[in-house]
């Protein structure tokens, strides 16, 4: 599921945990001295104690009728309790959610709906990432909040010593050459086990394709079309490019351990992998660097899965324009600014990239960011994520089965769980 997926990325970028501020499970009427009372639950991971304290404190400055009472959240099991909270007439009056969940919640009507107040929330420059799959059916429930991707994690070292540049490296076809060329002796030259199906995902969108697309009113399997197709292939030709396994994903075994024991020149993973990596091997330290994973051609990175969070309130919110002010609020500039520079996100504009100018890793994870997508925007897609076709099918074209034939395959399984015809 999205949320699971969204607690590694955020695991891998902060690489710390923080302090849970309490309060009660609902909205309260009043603060006990004539304040509103504003709950609002976060996720764990997504601020630390030291954010979330400046900006209770500078929000309820500029906002002294609104006393914030903010609830971290854990991840497991955090559906559950939404959908509970959005049918009860307790709810909280915002909360962050996986921003590829909003759909799911939506769709039951419990989700109050900012189709008219986008344009006050800046909504024209909100990541395409975060605000296609924070809309459902038309309409806009979920607010952009912040914004993590995966970048090309890389020895500077080897790149050094191989001649190559890592700046020059704009295309596909340029990193294939640069991977192969690093591929040598005891080097990997890439570390792509074979069912990273979030970085297979990248290719597809460039080649213009999608992993499920809309057909008659519901939705249909992509990957066995033209565009998804010359993708595995590009990945194919890829992956062959080092020793990754061809029957396993990007955790099994965890790749950043896999880079620390030195005889690997790159991953794709988020920038906070490097932490992983020196902390597992120091004399690794200084020589790790970061570029956008290349396009298809020169003219923009290439295209990345898009994790992050949105924020919603739900229907039944106790206190709806107080609920809409902190989110305008914590969405705006001023507070996006500082929770990237805190927290290594990228922000939820991107008219806010400068803002990580000096971190190597995000900077080069918001580069990558104004490409970003996410999953098909419908409430079954964890249902898929479940079975997961796209692994198997990954594994049966590595090993050597005719790609047409996997792909069909695997397409019909997404169109049956999506509940299309196949």
């Amino acid at each position: 599921m999205k949320y699971r997926s969204l607690a590694l990325l955020s695991t891998l970028v902060l690489g710390a945990g923080l302090a849970a501020c309490s309060s009660s499970g609902g909205s309260a009427d009043g603060a006990g001295d004539g304040r509103t009372a504003l709950d609002v639950w976060l996720m764990r991971d997504s601020v630390s104690a030291q954010f979330q304290k400046e900006f209770e404190t500078g929000f309820e400055k500029a906002h002294p009728e609104i006393d914030v009472k903010i609830q971290i959240q854990e991840w497991e099991g955090i559906g559950e309790k939404v959908t509970a909270a959005l049918a009860s007439n307790d709810a909280p009056d915002v909360i962050e959610v996986g921003n590829t969940q909003v759909a799911q919640y939506a769709q039951s009507g419990g989700l109050t709906d900012f189709s008219g107040r986008v344009a006050e929330l800046g909504g024209g420059d909100w990541l395409e990432g975060l605000a296609e799959p924070g809309a459902y059916d038309g309409r806009q429930y979920g607010i952009p909040y912040y914004a993590a991707n995966r970048v090309v994690i890389h020895r500077t070292d080897l790149f050094e010593k191989a001649g190559i540049d890592p700046s020059r490296i704009r295309t596909r076809d340029q990193w294939i050459a640069a991977t192969r060329k690093l591929n040598t002796g005891g080097t990997q030259g890439i570390y792509l086990p074979g069912q990273n199906w979030y970085v297979l995902s990248g290719f597809v969108w460039d080649e213009g394709g999608d992993l499920a697309v809309q057909s008659g009113g519901g939705w249909k399997g992509g990957l066995d079309s033209p565009g998804a197709l010359r993708a595995m292939d590009f990945y194919r030709r890829l992956q062959a490019l080092g020793k990754g396994p061809k029957d396993s994903d990007e955790a099994q075994p965890p790749q950043a351990e896999v880079m620390a024991k030195g005889q690997v020149a790159q991953i794709i993973a988020v920038p906070g992998g490097a932490k992983v990596i020196e902390e597992k091997n120091p004399e690794l330290k200084g020589k790790l660097g970061f570029f956008p994973v290349p396009g298809k051609s020169a003219d923009g990175p290439g295209a990345v899965f898009t994790g992050g969070s949105d924020l919603v309130v739900p229907a039944v919110a106790a206190h709806q324009e107080e609920a809409f002010t902190l989110i305008r609020e914590l969405t705006g500039d001023a507070w996006q600014k500082k929770l990237a520079v805190a927290m290594s996100y990228v922000p939820n504009k991107t008219t806010l990239a400068g803002a990580v100018a000096d971190d190597p890793g995000t900077a080069a994870m918001a580069a990558g960011a104004v490409n970003g997508h996410a999953t098909p925007n419908t409430p079954q897609w964890a249902a898929v994520e479940a079975k997961n076709p796209i692994k198997e099918y990954m594994t049966a074209v590595l090993t050597g089965e005719d790609a047409g034939s996997a792909a069909a395959e695997a397409s019909r399984t997404i169109t049956e769980t999506l509940g299309g015809d196949s």
